[in-house]
């Protein structure tokens, strides 16, 4: 197991092109609709929790699957499969950007990518808004918090707080708040 876990997420390190949040559909469909390793509901938890904590979230929520699968163990070989190409990529490419990041060519590369990545990280947005529950009734919010970061610079830090005490609160029965 822990060497299908390790070659999975090898492979979703290695054809992703765009970064984590390009990863996470390739993630998804591996770890649910495939190898059925967690549910749906599961995933978008992991997902929730990558989120929440510090660092890449194609490692975050890499390291979340493994755990959940393999423990300490899982953790550790779907973390590596998921960083180790990049990690070699990344250091093919700085070794060798330096003779070649003047061409005109190499800009061109990197100039028709951009709208690629966009839409690799467009693609998971809207899952993770199916399944997160997002309707007409509801997309006032995520549309509000995308305006507050964006344009009045509001740190997301202050909207997930602000995101959990409204949960919380919601959660309280309505007999047991304090007025």
């Amino acid at each position: 197991m822990l060497g299908s876990i390790f070659v999975t997420f090898l492979k979703i390190g290695a054809f992703t092109i765009g970064g984590g949040y390009a990863m996470i559909p390739l993630i998804r469909s591996e770890v649910v609709k495939r190898h059925k390793w967690l549910s749906e509901e599961e995933f978008m938890d992991g997902l929730a929790a990558a989120q929440s904590c510090p660092g890449p979230i194609a490692i975050n929520i890499s390291a979340y699957v493994g755990f959940r699968l393999r423990r300490y163990s899982g953790l550790l070989v779907a973390t590596l499969g998921a960083l180790l190409p990049s990690l070699i990529i990344i250091l093919i490419i700085a070794s060798s950007l330096t003779r070649f990041a003047d061409l005109e060519s190499v800009r061109r590369v990197f100039h028709a990518l951009k709208p690629a990545v966009t839409a690799l990280i467009a693609f998971p947005v809207f899952q993770m808004s199916r399944s997160g529950g997002v309707n007409l009734k509801t997309l006032w919010i995520p549309v509000l918090a995308a305006g507050l970061v964006s344009f009045l610079f509001v740190s997301p830090v202050y909207l997930i707080i602000a995101a959990i005490l409204w949960a919380l609160s919601e959660s309280v029965p309505s007999g047991d708040r304090k007025p």
